[in-house]
């Protein structure tokens, strides 16, 4: 099959209004995963077992099954919810347990003395978690971060199981109907490519950045 420039500028537009869908469920769902996770980790870290073991164990399970499994369970336990609503919370939910990894390797880096000045100065816990412990915490893991809301943008694709009209189900549904799958796929992989790539190069050189302080 030959390369149609009429396909292309034909599709374009279309891709660009499912790209729209994957930008909105990128960012809302990153928000998700970056605060929960954050919150997750704190929790953990308290170390108040009637609460870490079930939640562990919960952020666990979702860490080990797949995405595209979890979203088909929700969208057909939960038929009342709109499909967008769906794949925003659960791959939020998803990624907080990445996120929350990252960040509980960020406030383990965090020096003992540290940990033992708080103590020794009688900081009440919110003091020292958002003064002294969070701020080196976070500033360790910001690459990790990044990194993860980069897979989650390259993972929206999935949200397509559930009738979400991304950008690759935008291509795929082009494709059907017009028997022109070429130019559809060939563009959305090079809008993936356009926007994940700067944002890659940017992490490296945060982590290049951070790395000397």
């Amino acid at each position: 099959m030959n390369w149609s420039w009429d396909t292309t500028w034909d599709v374009l537009p279309v891709l660009l209004q499912g790209f729209k869908i994957t930008l909105l469920v990128t960012v809302i769902g990153s928000a998700i995963a970056v605060a929960l996770g954050l919150v997750v980790a704190v929790i953990l870290r308290s170390g108040f077992r009637p609460v870490t073991y079930p939640l562990s164990f919960l952020f666990t399970f979702i860490r080990s099954t797949p995405l595209v499994v979890q979203l088909t369970v929700i969208y057909v336990g939960i038929p009342t919810l709109k499909p967008l609503y769906i794949g925003i919370i659960v791959i939020g939910i998803h990624y907080a347990t990445y996120m929350s990894e990252s960040y509980r390797a960020g406030i383990d880096s965090v020096p003992i003395p540290q940990w033992e000045a708080c103590t020794a100065l009688s900081l009440p816990a919110h003091r020292k978690w958002i003064d002294v412990i969070l701020p080196q915490a976070i500033r360790n893991v910001v690459p990790a971060l990044g990194n993860n809301i980069v897979a989650m943008f390259k993972d929206t694709p999935f949200l397509s199981v559930i009738t979400v009209t991304e950008m690759v189900r935008a291509a795929q549904v082009y494709g059907s109907d017009n028997f022109r799958y070429m130019e559809a796929f060939t563009l959305a992989g090079l809008i993936f490519l356009a926007a994940s790539y700067p944002v890659s190069v940017l992490l490296r050189r945060l982590e290049a950045h951070l790395a000397r302080y």
